[in-house]
């Protein structure tokens, strides 16, 4: 079962380093991440969220490279590829998976402006690895799905920073 964690920085750059850790630690090995997301809400208040997984790109070349294929099935490559890349874009734009954007979004909203926060959701993780690459950063835990117990630890390593 996999566990989402929201951490909040103190400035706008912080998240998007942590996410820089994360993917390094990731192709170690030490961590496995289903999906994350960044919700930054620069002075104004304004909040922009960056999606690991862009499905709106990804659905529009698949999309494509269907079409393309159906349309020299049936001789008219060029239309057969607008609209199967019409259909993936469309399809990936309407598909969620992972963390709810709504869910972001509205913690996004509750952050001070000025600030980042992180979300993830982790299927697995060395923990005590992870914990010690975490602790150069300083941050609060917003929410999490894990134990009481692996809360207070996570806690204490960003607050330690």
């Amino acid at each position: 079962m996999s566990s989402l964690i929201a951490v909040g920085f103190d400035d706008e750059f912080t998240a998007e380093a942590v996410m820089l850790e994360l993917r390094k630690l990731q192709q170690e090995h030490l961590i496995d991440l289903e999906d994350a997301a960044i919700a930054i809400r620069n002075k104004e208040g304004k909040v922009r969220i960056k999606q690991t997984q862009e499905l709106t790109a990804a659905g529009a070349l698949s999309g494509g490279f269907w079409g393309l294929l159906f349309g020299f099935i049936f001789f008219n490559p060029l239309l057969g590829w607008a609209v199967g890349a019409v259909a993936g874009g469309l399809s990936g734009a309407f598909t969620d998976i992972g963390i709810d954007d709504n869910f972001i979004r509205e913690i996004g909203n509750t952050i001070t402006p000025g600030t980042s926060a992180i979300f993830v959701l982790v299927r697995k993780a060395t923990s005590d690895k992870v914990l010690e690459d975490l602790s150069k950063f300083k941050g609060k835990v917003l929410k999490t799905s894990l134990s009481n117990e692996d809360e207070a630890k996570l806690q204490a390593v960003l607050a330690k920073a």
